[in-house]
């Protein structure tokens, strides 16, 4: 037998087994065919080529291009990210909070964030690691950072920004195998006024959106490996989806609506394997095991870890101690309760603090303040504040005023009635039957009386929840509630934060519902009296995994207790995709230097059009399909990657945008980011289909010069609009854009832009 003749029936051979082996392995995403010059070839092409000279050439040339491509897409992204980073020298907008954070790392400072901490110790790591040194005050928008090396933290958010084009370019790629469809994508990133913006500044966003984009970029990756099951390529992409989901996660919560769409993915993949009748169950067995290790337990051990290194790292007390538990606040260092002792029983006589049970509820308060008129009784408020302070101390004293004499005072017991005594303004702890201030079915409670003197309704019977008559109240362990003689309410504090009157400190109010709740519930934290032996507090340090549960508990109430401030730009979510309003990121007036967080609007609309014509291309394709008519290769093909890649951009898109429909927290323009990126995606190969089909109207070369011509105009677009708005990203200055002279003049096309 010749040797040619020998090397051809073995490639038949090899391809029948191919194709037999590409049966047994069903994916959601598998490879589509792939068309010469028009997209990258990949290691699958190569080993199917049948190896002659002209091939080899037009592959060669295939994989130069697509070097090209990708190098041309990462010098425009990194030089549209990088380009004026330390513009303005000044703090901008959220930079005031993580900015500040990324020195509480560094400074080893305790603090509270709504977000979990991955995003601000990268952060502060990143600022570390350029100089940094943690001093910056970063008090408010507007502050100079004079000689303050703040630009490695802008830098390293901007090298992340930039890695998001590269990645949708990837990811497109690999789901529709056209290079135009992912360098429309990568465009409509690169060239967008508001990732430009977004990626420049020390903020959260471009590390949510990093993480966000590498968890699908690698989770496309591993359905690519569907023929190599558990091969080091396969495991590889299925542990970096795994770590990049915990790493969205780490970031801000919002990361799981990444983690629902790999989840969806996931499911869809295993359901398809389970009916693919040449895997045994043994077989299916181990996909699911190898699918939870990589999808579930790996990224959880990641994310536990990336808290556990917060709490090794952040063990000095700071400002955010008082949102957390008094056995919290035991293991930081500098905190009252660190290492220290106190009298182990309450005892008449004692100063004290009092902390709510409720996470986040705050200590017991008042100050020289009076509720406003029309506001229940116009007396002192009492609230709950949520840091340590001098305001918080009360004295505790018999209801009759007459302190024993004796060198040991007498302890507090269960059923005791007691009044309490604020230290620094010297009025009682007092409730009525005035409604609160915003829990109106509740009564308000109040400072009343003068040095100690009040009346009846001053008095409170302290209860040791599951005690029992004379058991002694014991400080920091036991949970005390405190019952109202007069009205037979109880103290509570409601977790709802007061106008401005009340310094947006939280609600106290007395409750007639005596269900047993952490709002209703207290603990004794400070407990000075000299007169007592102290004992060490150094029992009430916790464990990790309680730690860790308290935290989620804490910012999880703290993310939906936000709330819109006075004058404060929010935005709902239907004004998002039509870029109705944008935020301003710096500078208010023609002498400043002004940045403007929009989206460029003709991208913008052009993705909002694009997500109509995916929706009516993919209802005409279906049709099509379901009635039998034929198709060319060509046109299935295109209908394939509409349906499979298309599809899984699209509900990337809707989980990351109508779940914030749902939320009753306050909203903000940039939470749309996200969603933007799997939009813009979806736009590339909708586009690239669109172009794609002028064949349906011309024949060839018309059809070519219709594709083409057509590209250029969405080239020419992408760049003029670019060209007009880019002042929004890299700062204006001058007349504002409704003013003459501006050089925004004539741009500003809807009245709710403000630049």
């Amino acid at each position: 037998m010749a040797k040619g003749e020998s090397i051809t029936q073995w490639n038949k051979s090899g391809d029948t087994s191919t194709l037999r082996n590409r049966k047994s392995f069903p994916t959601s995403a598998p490879n589509t065919p792939v068309s010469k010059g028009q997209s990258c070839p990949t290691g699958n092409d190569a080993q199917s080529s049948n190896g002659t000279s002209a091939q080899f050439s037009s592959r060669l040339s295939d994989r130069h291009m697509c070097t090209v491509l990708l190098v041309l897409v990462v010098g425009l992204s990194f030089s549209t990210r990088l380009y004026k980073i330390t513009e303005p020298p000044h703090v901008c907008w959220d930079e005031t909070h993580f900015g500040k954070m990324g020195s509480y790392y560094i400074n080893r400072t305790f603090f509270f964030d709504v977000h979990p901490p991955l995003g601000k110790m990268l952060i502060g790591l990143a600022g570390y690691m350029t100089g940094y040194d943690g001093t910056f005050p970063f008090m408010k928008p507007g502050d100079k950072y004079e000689h303050h090396n703040y630009w490695g933290m802008r830098g390293f958010c901007a090298v992340l920004g930039s890695l998001l084009p590269i990645f949708a370019y990837l990811i497109v790629l690999e789901l529709s195998r056209s290079e135009t469809a992912a360098l429309i994508a990568a465009s409509l990133l690169i060239f967008d006024t508001g990732c430009i913006t977004i990626s420049q500044y020390i903020l959260l966003d471009p590390i949510l959106m990093f993480f966000i984009m590498a968890a699908v970029l690698s989770m496309v990756k591993f359905n690519q490996q569907v023929y190599r099951p558990f091969s080091a390529s396969w495991w590889l992409w299925l542990v970096l989806t795994g770590v990049n989901l915990a790493g969205a996660l780490g970031v801000k919560f919002v990361g799981l609506f990444v983690i629902l769409l790999v989840g969806l993915n996931t499911v869809w993949d295993l359901w398809r394997l389970l009916g693919d009748l040449s895997l045994s169950l043994v077989d299916i067995a181990k996909h699911f095991l190898a699918r939870v290790v990589g999808l579930i337990l790996f990224p959880l051990f990641f994310y536990v870890t990336v808290f556990a290194i917060h709490f090794v790292v952040l063990n000095k007390s700071g400002p955010g101690d008082g949102f957390f538990s008094s056995a919290f606040q035991s293991r930081l260092i500098g905190n009252n309760l660190h290492n220290a002792s106190m009298p182990e029983y309450l005892a008449y006589g004692s100063t004290i603090t009092v902390k709510n049970l409720r996470i986040a509820g705050g200590y017991l308060h008042s100050h020289w303040h009076l509720y406003p008129e029309g506001v229940g009784a116009r007396q002192q408020q009492v609230t709950a504040y949520l840091h340590k302070d001098y305001n918080n101390l009360w004295l505790v004293h018999r209801q009759n005023s007459n302190e024993s004499q004796s060198p040991t005072p007498d302890l507090v017991r269960h059923g005791d009635i007691i009044r309490l005594e604020h230290k620094e303004t010297t009025r009682n702890l007092h409730s009525h039957l005035h409604e609160a201030p915003l829990t109106k079915k509740h009564f308000q409670v109040t400072g009343y009386g003068n040095n100690g003197t009040g009346d009846a309704n001053d008095l409170w019977q302290v209860e040791v929840c599951g005690g029992q008559k004379g058991d002694l109240v014991k400080v920091l362990r036991s949970k005390v509630r405190f019952l109202h003689r007069a009205t037979g309410c109880v103290l509570y504090s409601s977790g709802k934060t007061l106008p401005k009157w009340g310094w947006e400190q939280v609600e106290v109010t007395c409750s007639p519902y005596l269900k047993e709740t952490p709002s209703s519930q207290w603990n004794i934290e400070d407990h000075i009296n000299p007169k007592l032996p102290n004992i060490s507090l150094s029992v009430l340090k916790p464990h990790f995994l309680e730690i860790l549960l308290e935290s989620h508990i804490v910012m999880i109430r703290g993310n939906s207790g936000l709330k819109p401030k006075d004058n404060e730009m929010n935005s709902k979510p239907w004004h998002w995709p039509i870029n109705y309003q944008g935020l301003r990121f710096s500078g208010v007036n023609e002498t400043e230097y002004r940045v403007y967080l929009l989206g460029n609007p003709v991208l913008w609309w052009m993705n909002l059009a694009s997500l109509g014509l995916y929706l009516i291309m993919v209802a005409v394709a279906s049709v099509a399909l379901q009635r039998g008519f034929s198709l060319s290769q060509k046109r299935k093909e295109h209908s394939h990657v509409l349906m499979r890649g298309g599809g899984l951009l699209l509900l990337g898109w809707l989980l990351h945008y109508a779940p914030f429909y749902t939320m009753g927290r306050v909203l903000y323009y940039h939470h749309y980011f996200p969603a933007m990126l799997f939009s813009s995606m979806l736009t590339g190969i909708t586009l690239d289909i669109l172009l794609k089909s002028a064949d349906l109207l011309l024949r060839p070369p018309y059809s070519d010069w219709l594709q083409r011509a057509g590209q250029l105009v969405l080239l020419f677009t992408v760049l003029h609009s670019f060209y007009l708005f880019h002042p929004l990203s890299y700062g204006m200055t001058g007349p504002l854009a409704h003013e003459p002279g501006s050089s925004m003049a004539g741009l500003k096309w809807m009245d709710s832009w403000e630049f």
